[in-house]
């Protein structure tokens, strides 16, 4: 049902019943509620109201971490294609900012990139509000740095987030590694590790779980650590694993992702275990089909758009093995890894590929509907707040 007809009902017992209907797909009404309050941004160094109206209720990824510590930087690289080098001349952020992620269907959500210096016990600062309405948060640790009172941030951080909402992954990244030993790396790991949950079992907080990830902006590291984050924030994610269980069984398939190619992000891939070598092999073939789509590929009517539907690559590995990349929607790509003996029945490798590609349209059908459900309950929300003095409040 279209947002148009949802404004023109009139009656109140319409209303209740679409309500009921649209909240059907909801897990927690308070998700949504959390949307429908004020909202930070960062333009003009203010903060202020976001419009809910104007599109789809998106899952939050706050950014946090203390100051020169590496958060900006992460949001640069893996979603603005910065070199890394570039970002040695970023500002330390004095302000909360949001940004939209909205590479495809499957990623999208808000990246909040939050201050340093931020203070938990300033009563300016709405945290329940904030974190009500969070997926997942990154605390980022610098490696190369004392992290004790990183720790002690983390654990206030992740106490205050936990007791507004349970369900919020916590995603702790060790950051810029890239100085240090792969000795150093697995000390430093297990000692952050250890003491980040020695706090909690102290504080009587076993249940919550902190997942750590060895990251730098230097390899890609970074993006598999963020695709990881993406992925718990997909509810899709099982049946497209199932999916890609099913392709790679059926045509031969050592190996099979399906990749945001904008971001690099890998959304799915199958039951095997990921080998890092293998993802970055992936994360190189996309660069390298972008760039020859740049210079050859593009009319003067396809500026800006280097990645369509005829796009397609082959590369010959010196060890037998072909890696394959076909083009599924407008910003997804699968990237396999075929034995040579098994490509030589490229022509059921492509039957099924297109079998794969129906299903995905099929899976992102049922996205869209629950998406403009959302959207539909959203307004219907907003309709019944009030606006007095210009402040939003909720009579209720």
């Amino acid at each position: 049902m279209t947002s148009e007809r949802g404004a023109a009902l009139s009656a109140e017992d319409d209303e209740e019943e679409e309500d009921s209907a649209a909240a059907g797909y909801y897990d927690n009404e308070d998700d949504l509620e959390a949307f429908s309050d004020a909202e930070l941004g960062c333009e003009d160094g203010v903060l202020g109201f976001s419009d809910s109206l104007n599109g789809e209720v998106k899952p939050r990824i706050l950014l946090m971490g203390l100051r020169r510590s590496g958060k900006s930087s992460i949001q640069k690289v893996v979603f603005h294609k910065m070199s890394p080098n570039e970002t040695l001349f970023l500002e330390s952020t004095n302000k909360i900012c949001r940004e939209d992620v909205s590479s495809s269907s499957f990623v999208s959500f808000q990246i909040w990139d939050f201050p340093g210096q931020i203070d938990f016990f300033d009563p300016t600062f709405d945290y329940e509000m904030i974190f009500r309405g969070t997926g997942a948060l990154i605390f980022v640790i610098d490696s190369q740095d004392d992290y004790v009172e990183a720790l002690s941030r983390l654990h206030l951080t992740v106490t205050r987030a936990y007791k507004v909402n349970p369900e919020i992954n916590f995603e702790v990244f060790i950051h810029k590694v890239d100085g240090l030993s792969d000795d150093h790396k697995i000390e430093k790991q297990r000692d952050i590790h250890k003491r980040a949950n020695d706090d909690l079992v102290d504080a009587s907080l076993e249940r919550i779980h902190l997942s750590f990830y060895l990251t730098s902006i230097y390899d890609h590291s970074i993006f598999e650590a963020f695709s990881k984050v993406v992925q718990k924030l997909i509810p899709q994610l099982p049946t497209l694993e199932n999916l890609l269980n099913i392709f790679i069984s059926n045509s031969g398939i050592e190996k099979a992702f399906l990749f945001d190619v904008v971001s690099k992000i890998y959304i799915a891939t199958d039951s095997s275990p990921v080998d890092m070598q293998t993802y970055e092999l992936c994360c190189d073939m996309i660069d390298v089909v972008i760039d020859i789509s740049c210079i050859y590929g593009l009319t003067d009517s396809e500026a800006g758009l280097p990645y369509d539907k005829e796009s397609m690559a082959i590369i010959h590995l010196n060890n037998t093995t072909i890696m394959y990349l076909k083009e599924v929607t407008k910003f997804l790509a699968m990237v396999s890894f075929v034995r040579k003996e098994s490509f030589e029945r490229k022509g059921l490798i492509d039957y099924n590929f297109h079998c794969f590609k129906k299903a995905i349209q099929e899976v992102f059908d049922v996205r869209v509907k629950v998406q403009q459900n959302r959207k539909l309950l959203s307004q219907r929300r907003w309709s019944k707040l009030t606006v007095n003095n210009g402040v939003l409040s909720n009579p209720r």
